[in-house]
């Protein structure tokens, strides 16, 4: 079931199909004029709050008492009740205080000194994978250089090969793919192939641990107590999502957006020192990599005049908060030297801000700077496709032609 408001455009925000051209603006912006928190019929499910206002989403996000991720989970569509079991072992599923101290189990590797310590090494990772396809002339943008950065960044964090970084992030897409050709039982197969990858890392790390973050996983104590094989393998595969989703999809839909505002475009060229953290920020706010992030009422209460009842799934939008009239004057207008830009792209704040974001503003940066640096001439030449699904948004390909710059 769906509602259409007066213009006739259709509200389905729980339909891949409404992300097909990417996030659904229109009506994000009737939503946030008219119901910012808006009770949402659902195709095979009892329906949900759609939280669409930047106010709102940022009560929500921050309110673990009244809202929790571990209740119903963070998807939008209800899990499997034996897969939800599994995956509250990860710390995305999870709400203070036992989020609190699985994250203080990895927070030391992600801090900004941690990842700034990795500034010169992802800037070498940046040149050698735009080297390998300068020369060429044109690539497809998605798999060959904004999925290689967080694949290899990923591998090395792990202390795992680069290949198979690889094909863990190949993984990845098939878990949030809303592809109808793609099965629940090929998702429960990726699952099942990482677990198992995973625990091959655990034996090998507690066998002979290095300096990385699995190894700081297999030889941590949470409560007196190592990790259990289950929650390795569900840490682990939470880190090779999480490490993989923003940076891809920020980098190739921040190339697709500079290539629809060219002015923009020559601006960032021209003066990349300057410009490229402003840069980063307006693109995380424009593109809104992740769509979505659903919490479930824990008690009765009210969400701007409505009231939400214990049990009530409610489903915040990032994409409509980072373009809110009443935060951003011009939200519709991008511009890579926005300051100030309190985008919500990684998270309205609270227990669940981003762990990885200061990695992903790095590789983002890096990779960025090489491709508007070097690659001259840039342009979209054919047609671009785009991932089905509803809880991630970006190009799944997006092929380009360049011109090497001397």
């Amino acid at each position: 079931m769906t509602a259409l408001h007066p213009s006739a455009e259709r509200i389905a925000l729980d339909d891949p199909t409404s992300f097909t051209g990417g996030h659904p603006h229109e009506q994000y912006r009737w939503l946030r004029a008219n119901h910012p928190v808006w009770f949402h019929p659902e195709a095979g499910g009892g329906g949900f709050w759609a939280v669409t206002d930047y106010a709102h989403v940022v009560e929500v996000s921050r309110d673990q008492a009244t809202y929790s991720s571990w209740l119903g989970g963070v998807m939008l569509a209800d899990s499997d009740p034996d897969l939800l079991v599994g995956s509250r072992l990860m710390m995305l599923y999870q709400d203070p205080p036992q989020h609190t101290r699985y994250r203080r189990l990895v927070s030391r590797s992600f801090t900004p000194k941690a990842a700034q310590a990795w500034t010169d090494r992802i800037g070498d990772l940046a040149r050698r994978i735009v080297d390998r396809v300068i020369d060429e002339g044109g690539c497809e943008l998605v798999s060959q250089v904004a999925g290689e950065m967080p694949s290899l960044v990923v591998a090395e964090l792990m202390g795992i090969p680069s290949d198979d970084g690889r094909r863990l992030y190949h993984l990845t897409e098939i878990m949030h793919s809303g592809d109808p050709t793609i099965t629940d039982e090929a998702r429960l197969s990726a699952i099942i192939e990482m677990h198992a990858y995973a625990g091959g890392v655990a034996e090998a790390k507690r066998r002979a641990p290095a300096d990385d973050v699995a190894s700081a996983l297999v030889t941590a104590s949470l409560d007196g107590q190592e990790l259990t094989d289950d929650e390795f393998n569900w840490f682990f595969l939470l880190l090779v999502n999480a490490g993989g989703d923003t940076t891809r999809n920020l980098v190739a839909a921040g190339v697709e957006s500079l290539l629809a505002h060219p002015g923009e475009l020559a601006r960032l060229r021209a003066d990349p020192g300057a410009l490229m953290p402003s840069a980063v920020e307006e693109l995380l706010r424009w593109t809104s990599p992740v769509v979505h992030m659903r919490r479930t009422a824990r008690i009765d209460t009210t969400l701007g005049g409505q009231p939400i009842s214990a049990g009530d799934k409610v489903v915040v939008f990032y994409g409509s908060a980072n373009r809110d009239e009443q935060v951003w004057p011009d939200p519709d207008r991008l511009d890579v030297g926005r300051r100030p830009n309190p985008h919500l792209a990684f998270g309205g704040g609270g227990a669940h801000m981003c762990l990885g974001a200061h990695f992903a503003r790095i590789e983002a940066a890096a990779l960025l700077e090489q491709i508007v640096t070097r690659m001259r001439d840039l342009q979209i030449t054919g047609p671009v496709e785009r991932l089905k699904s509803a809880f991630i948004a970006g190009p799944s390909t997006l092929p380009v032609s360049y011109r090497a710059a001397p």
